[in-house]
């Protein structure tokens, strides 16, 4: 199956909907946003991923920045912040170079890394759109993260990428309906921008902090 390019999700929805499925559909559905500390970070750490050419050479290796990319099989759209093209026996042709390069996607991140694979769900997206794109394999690829400035290694195994086309099949079913799903509030609320939009009564009545201790003290 291929999707129209009319109902193209945008890639980087996978982290939103991997962190929470109702903020996803905030976002992506109601078209509701609201920034903090965190998301102006992250916009800031992709201004400067993106602020140079758009393509630079470095001996063997090749590379471009706010490369856009798209994938009829998984109906998405998006872009890169950086992709390193190093000169391979293996990999793809690029128009104007001689020769093969092996892509290596890399994605910027303001903070540090997390523990429920949003981020790496994102970067695996990239790279399958970049396969089909290129008509290549990508093994692996890096998050960067703005916080630690160190670069952690991503290999995009079966499992990651079977990840990926699941989270992308519920997500383009919700989108279909124009359903937002149903939250339950978790400590991961305290840190999300929209917990305000999400929840305006629990932000009326008291804090989020308190919200999230008395549902917590009640769960079995």
């Amino acid at each position: 199956m291929e999707y129209n390019e009319a109902d193209y999700l945008q890639l980087s929805g996978i982290q939103h909907f991997r962190f929470c499925r109702r903020q996803w559909a905030l976002i992506h559905i109601e078209n509701q946003w609201a920034e903090n500390s965190r998301t102006v970070g992250g916009e800031i750490m992709h201004e400067r991923a993106h602020d140079s050419e758009l393509r630079e050479r470095r001996g063997d290796l090749l590379i471009t920045r706010n490369m856009p990319v798209a994938s009829p099989t998984l109906g998405v759209s998006g872009a890169c912040d950086v992709v390193e093209f190093r000169r391979s026996d293996h990999g793809c042709t690029i128009a104007g170079e001689s020769g093969s390069f092996q892509p290596y996607p890399v994605e910027y991140k303001h903070g540090a890394p997390r523990a429920d694979m949003a981020n790496e769900l994102q970067l695996c997206g990239q790279a399958m759109c970049l396969e089909e794109m290129l008509c290549c394999d990508i093994p692996c690829g890096a998050l960067y993260f703005g916080e630690t400035r160190r670069r952690v290694e991503v290999n995009f195994t079966p499992e990651l990428r079977q990840e990926v086309q699941d989270c992308l099949r519920e997500m383009h079913a919700l989108y279909q309906r124009g359903y937002t799903p149903r939250v339950k509030p978790a400590k991961a609320c305290n840190a999300c921008s929209l917990k305000e939009l999400c929840l305006p009564k629990l932000m009326r009545t008291g804090s989020v902090k308190t919200y999230l201790r008395k549902s917590l003290e009640e769960c079995p």
